[in-house]
């Protein structure tokens, strides 16, 4: 079918032949980009939206959450669609990738890729290098709605909590909004009203794929992660300040972190620094942690700017309505609580702590008290030397017990840059919270389930780890 005219944003040079080709450039480090030079123009340039995509042939790499929900959306506005992944599925639709799939892919006018797919996976540039456009749902969606309305935050830690309380406080201002993204659905299959806000919380497979910035970029931290999807910290962290780097005019809030801001050179959109903190507000709202108190502050900033309202605005609207906030599970939640012999023990979940950054910020949250740490899962490849120094700085006694192949490196690492703290291997989530009870029978203390470590070594997902953790914490 002949492609459709559209205007293009006034911010958009003309497009070429090749104008699909918008990643960045990636660091000096990384492997060389493929030669784009003598590629076949595509069928599908740069869809501004999914409706520019009805009548075309689209493949669907990987079929996960988001890429059903693509899948869905595709098929109701009449494109034909191709679904491939890597596993083999029961949907005998779905090719697998390495049986046909990626075959069939090179037959696609445009390709959608799933965020769990290596964006530098050999088959993607190949994909790529043979004239077919691999793109992003979310990069589609950002590119066709109003991104005046769009918050997006990312970061190493951090992201969730924010996203959930930049949702609560415009809704607390009167406003109409919801979360999605990486925190639950993805945004395009909402049917909220044409004003609405969304806050799109995107993660570093997501960030690399997109063009269009939202109107705000909240970037909460910047750490270590992914280096087995992304190759290096430096790809890593190049590919996470993508989002602050897309296209139009947007603002990007960042904490006043020295650490952070030796980057504010890879950073675009006109930047805006937070160097306060409120712990009171984040109290009221039940959220335990100097970094919490941080994340509030950016939520705080990011809101008003939204809505250009003051700061003392949007916090004491969100003062009022604070009832009605609700801690994310599985971010320092306190699941369970003991009393014995005068003594207080408290089971706290955080098991979305998958990497370093927030083992140490949660155990931060307890100065004074002895700590019971469960770390570890699926050992992707992160220095853990890190959280070794860091953990000695931590004003709490420490007792470490670690399970799997990252909670073996992460106890290597202890025991060599940190002897004071006591280690101990557990083999499975049952031992390893007899074992923490055990080392806090004379003190009391905090039980603290932050593993640092992805799930996927014994569990389906995160969620499945915290439900072990919480059912072992209750037989105390």
């Amino acid at each position: 079918m002949p492609w459709p005219s559209r205007p293009w944003p006034p911010c958009r040079p003309t497009p070429t032949a090749i104008t699909f080709i918008t990643w960045p450039a990636p660091p000096p480090t990384s492997a060389p980009w493929p030669n784009y030079s003598n590629l076949k123009e595509p069928a599908v340039s740069r869809p501004r939206g999914f409706a520019d995509l009805a009548g075309h042939t689209v493949g669907v790499w990987g079929v996960g959450v988001e890429g059903a929900a693509t899948r869905q959306v595709l098929e109701q506005i009449g494109a034909t669609v191709i679904a491939v992944d890597d596993a083999v599925q029961a949907d005998p639709t779905v090719l697998q990738t390495a049986n046909g799939g990626l075959e069939a892919l090179r037959n696609c006018d445009i390709v959608i890729k799933s965020p769990g797919i290596p964006r530098r996976r050999d088959d993607v540039l190949a994909l790529e290098a043979s004239g077919v456009p691999v793109t992003s749902a979310t990069g589609i969606w950002l590119a066709g709605t109003d991104r005046n309305l769009v918050i997006g935050v990312t970061g190493t830690k951090g992201k969730s909590t924010t996203t959930s309380l930049i949702t609560f406080m415009l809704e607390a201002c009167g406003v109409q909004a919801r979360s999605a993204g990486n925190i639950g659905l993805p945004p395009f299959l909402s049917l909220d009203a044409a004003d609405s806000w969304t806050v799109l919380e995107v993660s570093s497979f997501q960030a690399v794929d997109i063009t269009d910035a939202p109107g705000i970029v909240v970037l909460t931290t910047l750490g270590e992660d992914h280096i087995d999807w992304h190759g290096s910290l430096e790809q890593y962290r190049h590919d996470k300040l993508q989002l602050t780097r897309a296209e139009g005019h947007h603002l990007t809030v960042v904490p006043d972190d020295p650490d952070l801001l030796l980057h504010r050179t890879e950073m675009g959109g006109e930047l805006v620094t937070v160097s306060e903190n409120d712990p009171d507000l984040a109290t009221t709202l039940g959220l335990v942690g100097a970094h919490n108190a941080k994340n509030v502050a950016l939520a705080l900033r990011a809101t008003a700017s939204a809505l250009h309202r003051s700061i003392e605005e949007v916090r004491t609207a969100a003062l009022r309505e604070a009832s009605s906030f609700k801690p994310l599970p599985g971010r320092l939640t306190l699941i369970h609580r003991t009393f014995r012999d005068g003594l207080t023990t408290d089971f706290i979940d955080d098991g979305l702590a998958t990497n370093p950054l927030p083992v140490v910020a949660a155990v931060r949250s307890f100065p004074g008290r002895h700590v019971a740490l469960i770390v570890g899962g699926f050992d992707r490849g992160v220095d853990y030397q890190p959280l070794a120094d860091r953990l000695t700085d931590c004003d709490a006694t420490l007792t470490v017990i670690a399970m799997g192949e990252a909670g073996e490196r992460i106890s290597n690492e202890i025991n060599r840059r940190a002897p004071g703290i006591t280690t101990m291997m557990a083999a499975d989530m049952t031992t390893a919270v007899t074992y923490a009870t055990q080392a806090l029978q004379a003190t009391g203390g905090v039980v603290l389930f932050s593993p640092g470590a992805p799930s996927f070594d014994h569990y389906q997902n995160w969620r499945e780890r915290s439900d072990d953790f919480t059912a072992n914490a209750s037989r105390f």
